[in-house]
């Protein structure tokens, strides 16, 4: 959000410059190593001109005065008791919230007014746990708990930098790490389940537990780089082991494992502005492949299977027991890029890179994640396009409970033994040398920005 009555134009312009011309004066004399991320970022800034760098996107902030209508349903009271049941859940019985994943859920530059702003995490408006302010301010699934439990552990509260390590009291429980594949899925996951063990305001045995997990998208940007290692069998492999971790390890928890989107339709996006050079940066994979190509076909066919391998999985009672259960919600399966009446892409959705969401873009989210945890398995919402705006719904008076039975163990299928939950996953730590550039942005950010 950004804040006019802080940034008169003068300080803009100087510190426009400013950081221009530290960011340019760093990129080019401090490559980077070890970080795939910050690599793409900076080689995308390298085809920006002076005068696009410092470019304003005002469609893409939020007034500071912005305000969501109040949200209330007939009931939003928890349990009489604590339900023992993972099947007889409330909303207001959820007392720790988390989240992992990669950008779309680190919430990168979603309310970047530049493309130097893109390194800029906005944790606390994230779709799946951002913290800021309240409902009324940002909708967040966090936010949207708060409402039925305002002392829910876990919201992110507020933003980092990528690259820069981050504690606790700036990420929450949003352990998501930018630029992450599948494949780094388990060790964000034993990081979640070693902090959640230790974390002073947690009762581990006794909170009831939500964690939101969308991962894949990165594999899909990356599979032409090697197609070994972004498999349809690895993205399997990596969501069962990290699954299997969680289910034996972490009692009373609700998983939300979320489909991926179907991302051909991405492609469009770059279209409507010149300014678009990080998308073929971030995914090149999905962008630079020639309409109808080969190339193109197969990169549509694979995303098409990691949705389909994603459904065998979970739809299934592998992941289910008496205090823990993981949901398959399947509303972006058949997701569209939002756009206006004329058909072209609503750009104010998406961030100056044109390829992460806005603050817009999350709450659709947000919404449509919500909607999916109170719909049976068969009856969930399917978004058809972010042009027609998700009415959040209110948990059902005849079943208040986030549904989490798999229609599997519904028709006497028993839970499945899995593969150990050892893991043997392809670690990569995120750790940026540029400092500099990351306290100039982070400064910024900061300043420049209302959140």
């Amino acid at each position: 959000m950004h804040n006019h009555c802080t940034s008169p134009a003068w300080k803009r312009s100087t510190m426009e410059w400013l950081l221009i011309a530290v960011a340019t004066c760093l990129l080019v004399s401090c490559p980077v190593k070890g970080d795939d991320w910050r690599w793409e970022y900076e080689e995308g800034l390298r085809h920006y001109s002076e005068e696009a760098l410092k470019k304003e996107y005002p469609e893409k902030t939020r007034p500071a005065s912005f305000k969501h209508p109040p949200f209330w349903c007939p009931d939003m009271t928890p349990s009489t008791s604590i339900p023992t049941s993972v099947e007889l859940v409330k909303a207001a019985d959820i007392k720790v919230i988390a989240a992992l994943g990669d950008s779309l859920t680190t919430a990168i530059g979603a309310n970047a007014t530049t493309v130097l702003g893109i390194p800029i995490e906005f944790r606390h408006v994230s779709w799946s746990i951002g913290g800021y302010g309240t409902f009324q301010d940002v909708i967040t699934l966090a936010n949207i708990i708060r409402l039925f439990n305002p002392s829910v552990v876990g919201p992110a509260p507020t933003k980092t930098v990528h690259g820069t390590p981050a504690p606790l009291s700036e990420t929450g429980f949003n352990l998501a790490v930018t630029g992450h594949n599948t494949f780094n899925l388990p060790g964000q996951t034993r990081h979640l389940i070693d902090t959640l063990k230790t974390y002073e305001g947690v009762n581990f045995d006794e909170d009831w537990k939500l964690l939101t997990i969308l991962i894949g998208m990165n594999d899909i940007c990356d599979y032409c780089k090697d197609k070994s290692l972004f498999s349809v069998e690895n993205f399997v492999h990596y969501m069962s082991v990290s699954l299997e971790m969680l289910m034996n390890e972490v009692p009373r928890m609700i998983v939300n494992v979320v489909q991926i989107l179907p991302m051909e339709t991405l492609r469009e996006v770059q279209k409507p502005t010149p300014g678009c050079l990080l998308q073929r940066s971030f995914c090149s994979c999905l962008v630079k492949p020639a309409t109808g190509s080969a190339d193109l076909k197969e990169l549509i066919e694979v995303n098409l299977q990691f949705q389909t391998a994603l459904e065998q999985l979970l739809y299934s009672a592998r992941f289910f027991k008496s205090d823990f259960a993981v949901v398959l919600q399947p509303f972006l399966k058949y997701a569209d890029p939002p756009r206006h009446p004329n058909g072209k892409i609503d750009m104010s959705f998406f961030t100056p890179d044109c390829f992460h969401f806005t603050m817009k873009g999350h709450e659709e989210l947000a919404k449509g994640l919500w909607n999916n945890m109170f719909q049976p398995e068969g009856e969930k919402f399917m978004v058809e396009s972010f042009s027609n705006p998700i009415q959040l719904m209110c948990p059902p008076v005849d079943h208040p409970y986030i549904y989490t039975k798999p229609n599997a163990v519904k028709n006497g299928q028993s839970p499945q033994p899995g593969p150990p939950s050892s893991g043997g996953s392809r670690l990569t730590t995120f750790f940026s040398p540029i400092t500099a550039l990351a306290s100039v942005l982070f400064w910024w950010a900061t300043n420049m920005a209302f959140i």
